[in-house]
């Protein structure tokens, strides 16, 4: 044991977002039932790569004791939690995507505002459950050429359901619009799931 420079953080003010885990290059953090944790105190640099990513200021570099950091056991661990993605399709920029795409066939579809992954990072495991992927921006892309693209999506392919997903601020609450009018426009009745997300990444 040493005394040295390690992570602590305030579990009374994590809400349990998950916008230091992205930050962690040592893969030291994880959410355990529902607050941020150090999972090994050998993981832990102690260079405070996730400090500034907490929106409650719930993280903080203390001094204790602690066992030194272990630069072999970590990257053994690293290479366990490595995932592999789940996204069934690719592109999945609405403005790139060819709406004649065998992945539509049938498909559930996930449609969300591109800032959804960076205010939750762990969106493919929390968000995604077997969906078709298409990511957009109502506020800075062309809202007829999303409707257009979606009308051709939902007029050509069987398309069972829908999950709309967005954060909660005002640019973003165009997206499930955008989604009706294209239905509308198709002539299709499809169940339609709207998601809102708090700039924490909390679902509300």
């Amino acid at each position: 044991m040493v005394k040295r420079a390690i992570v602590q953080i305030d579990e009374e003010r994590c809400t349990g977002c998950g916008q230091c885990i992205s930050k962690c290059a040592e893969c030291a953090l994880k959410i355990v039932n529902g607050k941020a944790r150090l999972v090994s105190d050998v993981y832990c640099d102690g260079l405070g790569a996730c400090l500034g990513t907490c929106p409650q200021g719930a993280i903080k570099v203390t001094q204790r004791e602690a066992p030194a950091f272990d630069e072999e056991a970590t990257k053994e661990y690293q290479r366990t939690q490595r995932r592999p993605s789940k996204l069934r399709n690719w592109p999945v920029q609405l403005n790139l995507i060819n709406p004649k795409a065998l992945f539509f066939k049938g498909a559930d579809l996930l449609i969300m505002s591109d800032c959804v992954p960076v205010v939750s990072p762990d969106w493919q495991g929390t968000l995604l459950k077997g969906q078709v992927v298409l990511v957009g921006c109502p506020k800075f892309d062309d809202v007829n050429a999303y409707v257009e693209k979606l009308t051709q999506i939902f007029r050509d392919n069987d398309v069972k359901r829908v999950t709309v997903v967005n954060i909660e601020v005002p640019c973003c609450h165009g997206l499930v619009g955008i989604v009706i009018k294209a239905m509308e426009d198709a002539g299709k009745k499809i169940p339609v799931e709207q998601l809102v997300l708090s700039v924490e990444g909390e679902l509300l």
